[in-house]
């Protein structure tokens, strides 16, 4: 048994539990929005929200109560909500178990988002490869709406707010904010350029709420419990609550772990889940997913909550923890993730399309044996030249596996590249035929 309180997978955790709009009653379920909708003003739900201390879970880390916030206080138009359950981020996999396992936790969460910031239509984008989820969120609203919960004057209240689910079609960039709300309209998903921002000229260019599926899934305990009880949990003032943490790589138990924020990597890896799986010591680790920076042993200790992952140089990101065993080549391990980045990058900027291709043919030169030492002052500036200078954060994330590598393990790159000038030393003259 956990030795932490588990909120968002508690659910799940029970025996016999389906996920049914039945089963989520039984626990309680859908009891926010009879307590809230109608009786308490939107104003205050978003400033209990505010209060709970909530950080957006898909990345960013963005307080939620201040993004609600941002929405015009005196537009008499259409708003809109958008579930951001995109979740293609190698390594993160909690969003499609919350989707699938407790689907109706993820729906009373968005009628709470809904209800605060004054939106009657919410779009649920969930990656296209998730087909079994989309079909059970679909199964879901229909039970919902069926009792009541979704559609019009909600319980009698004279609230109406109606849900649809929209599959994406593969593309990594749509959980990009603005390259989802693209998608959404039936554009190609680029990201657009910012300002203006979603919270003014978002879908349809209307106000527009962006949050993620574990984000949402957080708010019926906060409302049923109280913003002082979420912002106790944690590493507060600015880490509140709990976070599904991903774990994947070489350990015995690989999966989604809910911990409070603020716990070591060291807690989160060895206890809970199990330690490296072939018992060899730890090598490196990413806190955050793929578009995290890679951390070393010495930082096993860093609690994983915003404010001390990002002094240690990396990020908490999705919530993807891959664990990487000694033997693991770090050069191999950058390549692997550059090549996903490569293929994935949507091609709107140019740094990132074309210093993707030259980073990926750069590390595959060394990994071959075929490197010289400028390439590492070329990796370095190649990095530079990308981050920061793209319409969206990709480039950014890109470059991360590459420039923390050469900071951490710089020694492998040089050994593969010595490797391939003592080839080229024993490599026989050419025969020369006159």
């Amino acid at each position: 048994m956990p030795k932490h309180e588990l909120i968002l997978l508690k659910n799940m955790m029970q025996p016999g539990y389906t996920g049914s709009l039945q089963d989520y009653e039984k626990t309680g379920g859908y009891q926010a929005v009879r307590n809230t909708l109608g009786k308490i003003a939107p104003a205050e739900v978003t400033a209990v929200v505010r209060k709970s201390g909530l950080r957006g879970r898909g990345g960013a880390g963005f307080p939620t109560g201040v993004k609600w916030g941002f929405l015009p206080k005196d537009y008499q138009g259409s708003r809109y909500l958008c579930c951001n359950a995109d979740e293609s981020e190698p390594g993160t996999f909690k969003d499609r178990q919350l989707m699938e396992r407790d689907p109706h936790q993820v729906l009373e969460g968005i009628l709470l988002a809904c209800y605060a910031i004054g939106a009657e239509s919410a779009y649920i984008y969930i990656r296209g490869e998730m087909v079994l989820g989309s079909r059970i969120l679909e199964h879901a609203i229909n039970e919902a709406r069926a009792a009541g919960y979704i559609g019009k004057n909600i319980l009698g209240t004279g609230i109406h707010v109606d849900v649809w689910v929209h599959r994406g079609a593969g593309a990594y960039i749509c959980g990009e904010e603005t390259a989802l709300l693209e998608s959404l309209e039936g554009k190609r998903g680029l990201p657009r350029i910012k300002p203006p921002f979603p919270a003014t000229h978002g879908l349809y260019n209307k106000p527009t709420v962006v949050n993620n599926v574990e984000t949402l899934a957080n708010l019926p305990h906060i409302m049923n419990r109280g913003a002082e009880w979420f912002a106790a949990i944690g590493s507060p003032p600015k880490s509140t609550g709990t976070r599904v943490f991903c774990v994947s790589g070489h350990v015995k138990r690989p999966g989604n772990y809910e911990v409070p924020m603020g716990v070591t990597v060291r807690e989160l890896v060895f206890e809970h889940a199990g330690g490296m799986r072939s018992d060899k010591p730890l090598k490196a680790f990413i806190p955050g997913g793929a578009s995290a920076p890679f951390l070393t042993p010495a930082h096993l200790d860093v609690k994983l909550d915003f404010e001390h992952v990002a002094t240690a140089g990396s990020m908490l990101g999705s919530g993807g923890v891959t664990v990487m065993e000694e033997g693991t080549s770090m050069v191999w391990a950058a390549l692997r993730l550059m090549e996903f980045f490569y293929h994935e990058s949507c091609g709107k900027c140019s740094p990132c399309r074309e210093g993707s291709s030259w980073l990926v043919q750069t590390l595959r030169r060394i990994l071959a044996k075929r490197g010289r030492m400028q390439d590492l002052e070329t990796l370095l500036d190649l990095c530079k030249n990308i981050a920061g200078r793209t319409v969206c954060a990709f480039g950014d994330a890109e470059v991360a596996p590459i420039q923390s590598t050469l900071k951490h393990w710089r020694q492998e790159y040089v050994d593969l590249i010595h490797e391939a000038d003592a080839a080229n030393l024993i490599r026989p003259e050419p025969v020369v035929r006159h």
